[in-house]
């Protein structure tokens, strides 16, 4: 069975999970630099079978769009161009950098560790694409 892959978008870098191949686990990949994404997915979908390729849509509490927002919506039509026969989903990734870093404290990770920007990216995509797997099992 294919992975599914999540990417959490961000200028300067994007943090990527993926799910195992049966599609019941999400664990964090890896952060790529923005402007290495598209090579890095190319490659990664070369080696790997992906399904579907999230992409968490920031927004306000209130549902209406962010600064960040226009830019993660072109990031997706660039995914789309870039691989047109892959399915790009979007998902609403409101608190999932703050869950992240949640996750790191409770983890028991130190506080010089918590700090890396990567690594919340990484558990920001790792929590959406968790996210993305329970909205789907619940429409089955």
């Amino acid at each position: 069975m294919p992975r599914l892959l999540a990417i959490d978008y961000g200028t300067k870098r994007v943090g990527i999970a993926v799910s195992d191949p049966l599609q019941l686990i999400a664990q964090g990949l890896t952060t790529v630099a923005t402007k290495d994404c598209i090579p890095f997915l190319r490659g990664y979908f070369l080696k790997e079978a992906v399904e579907v390729v999230v992409v968490g849509l920031p927004k306000r509490l209130d549902n209406t769009a962010t600064d960040a927002t226009a830019m993660a919506q072109a990031f997706v039509r660039l995914l789309r161009r870039e691989f047109p026969a892959m399915r790009v989903e979007v998902i609403d990734e409101r608190f999932t950098s703050k869950m992240a870093f949640q996750t790191l404290i409770d983890s028991g990770l130190k506080k010089k560790d918590r700090r890396d920007k990567a690594l919340i990216d990484e558990v920001s995509a790792t929590i959406m694409l968790q996210d993305f797997m329970e909205m789907r099992q619940h429409r089955i």
